[in-house]
């Protein structure tokens, strides 16, 4: 049988000759063109901020190569450290109370009573509305006069409040807004959690006597703890860079009470025609920035969420 084979595979050679190897996939005609909208999109324009950061350069002058002059005047701007401090204050707050008012929503919308689809798509409307929009119907709200939250107060016996007309409350103020709008987000990663959760140690526990607080408590929060995590980092990024509705609020008043990085960035740059400073501002802003997702996801790393699940 052997020797019929070895006859054969020499009468007809082509049989015992391998399959020519497939060609290696090429990928480089797809991946050029995503390379080349990459560095025109967002390489060339840092790079060029960069560049522009180390040069004086006031809009209508000559440009001059000045180092590190705008980075040192940025050290003793006590502005800058201002705006700085505010944008810090904004953030935690903005992170705070959309964290804890959409947990709680949260926790309520995962029970099952009527209309809980319609109430839980009522509530995550303000998410879907224009940022612009949401500012200007605030400011009318807002009104000392002729604002409807001030003559809501009168019928509780509380006098008027001036918001974000004082230099006292306006930051609070503008923290209500964006609470008001991102509490939903919170809400719908809080419940995408919760429907997640096992119910085995739920019904331990109810074995073992435990009330609602201590499964609370002991159970349910530490299983959510990495989608609050989660909701912490992208609020987080997303508070410390907030620009349209404070700017169409406050435009960083009164005086610069509500100026945050952003708003004194644009006023350098595009008020004040300072394009080398406000440069140098917004890479120092980038650090910042990326400091802080560093932070945040270090700390989502480090954290051992299977053994606090496990307990």
């Amino acid at each position: 049988m052997s020797s019929v084979s070895i006859e054969g595979a020499k009468a007809n050679p082509t049989s015992a000759r391998s399959k020519p190897s497939r060609l290696a996939p090429n990928y480089w005609p797809f991946v050029v063109p995503a390379l080349i909208v990459i560095a025109a999109v967002i390489v060339f324009p840092w790079v060029f901020t960069l560049w522009m950061s180390v040069n004086s350069w006031t809009l209508g002058q000559a440009q001059v190569f000045s180092g590190w002059d705008n980075y040192l005047r940025l050290a003793v701007d006590m502005r800058f450290w201002e705006s700085l401090w505010h944008t810090v204050l904004y953030t935690a707050l903005a992170v705070i109370g959309p964290l804890f008012l959409g947990t709680l929503a949260a926790l309520i919308f995962d029970a099952h009573f009527p209309l809980r689809g319609l109430l839980r798509g009522i509530f995550v409307m303000p998410m879907m509305a224009t940022p612009v929009a949401i500012a200007l119907v605030w400011t009318m709200m807002f009104h000392p006069q002729l604002g409807v939250l001030n003559y809501l107060l009168s019928l509780i016996g509380i006098g008027p409040q001036e918001w974000i007309y004082n230099q006292k409350s306006v930051i609070p103020s503008l923290v209500l807004v964006e609470t008001w709008q991102w509490t939903p987000l919170i809400m719908l990663i809080v419940l995408g959690g919760l429907a997640a959760l096992p119910r085995e140690p739920y019904e331990s526990a109810e074995i073992d006597g435990a009330n609602a607080w201590q499964k609370f408590r002991y159970l349910t929060l530490p299983m959510i703890a990495p989608f609050l995590m989660i909701g912490v980092i992208i609020r987080s990024i997303d508070a410390v860079k907030s620009f349209d509705i404070i700017y169409a609020m406050t435009q960083g008043g009164p005086g610069t009470a509500s100026e945050t990085i952003n708003i004194y960035l644009y006023n350098t740059a595009f008020s004040y025609y300072d394009i080398g400073y406000g440069s140098a501002m917004a890479v120092v802003f980038f650090v910042v920035i990326v400091a802080l997702s560093f932070v945040l996801m270090m700390v989502r790393a480090r954290a051992n969420w299977s053994d606090t699940e496990a307990r």
